[in-house]
């Protein structure tokens, strides 16, 4: 039975990595989306979500057969619990990806962003596409000085984040309205996922030593907390 169990707990660690795998993909297309306008590429993140959000509920499921059957104890209970909350933080992620992509097709064939912000927005991507990187190593080799590493990304995108703010109040900016919303959107969604990268850091981080960090940003920017577990 405990040869099973073990098994079982196997599972659900490479369902997680397999989760975070396809929102890798979901984020490079929806950047392709967002940045070229590219509404072929932007319907296939759109649809393609389902397949993350339906390994999501596998995986709920499977967590939640195993602690009504197997009674964990201990690291084996954080292990499970601790995946629950994974697989929410990286479907939000996926989610997230989706709503670039879906901004994308609510704009063409027009672009979502003015020219002079597109580098910008570029450096957000780039960002964002460090930080999944670094959190499926956190997955799948439970080396929790990954985490720091996304910690810092994580501020360097916080920074990126309020200097669209300040692009916004720039007086030379004469764009539209709907165009200021979506460049507002657009930015909240990349740094969102940065949020959710931080917050399975930190899960991994605690299932590894046993010990929970406050969720407030050791690497000083000036900007708030990071790592909450707050909705999209």
């Amino acid at each position: 039975m405990r040869k099973v169990f073990q098994a079982e707990l196997h599972q659900v660690g490479e369902e997680l990595i397999q989760i975070a795998t396809l929102v890798q993909q979901a984020l490079g297309s929806a950047r392709t989306a967002f940045l070229d306008a590219d509404i072929q590429v932007a319907e296939e993140v759109i649809s393609n979500d389902a397949r993350i959000d339906f390994l999501q509920n596998d995986l709920d499921e499977r967590s939640i057969d195993i602690l009504a059957l197997q009674s964990p104890v201990a690291s084996d209970l954080r292990m499970i619990v601790g995946a629950l909350r994974m697989s929410a933080s990286l479907e939000r992620m996926g989610d997230l990806a989706r709503h670039l992509a879906q901004l994308a097709r609510l704009r063409f064939p027009e672009p979502v962003l003015p020219e002079a912000m597109r580098g910008h927005f570029e450096e957000m991507f780039d960002i964002d596409a460090r930080l999944i990187e670094r959190v499926i190593s956190v997955l799948e080799d439970r080396d929790i000085s990954e985490a720091d590493q996304i910690f810092a990304l994580k501020s360097e995108l916080n920074l990126k984040h309020q200097q669209v703010f300040e692009m916004l109040a720039d007086p030379d900016w004469d764009s539209s309205v709907p165009t200021a919303v979506d460049v507002t959107l657009a930015s909240r969604y990349l740094e969102r996922i940065g949020d959710h990268g931080v917050s399975v850091a930190r899960k991994v981080s605690y299932l590894v030593t046993g010990d929970w960090a406050p969720a407030t940003d050791s690497h000083p920017t000036g900007h708030g907390h990071i790592g909450t577990d707050a909705g999209e």
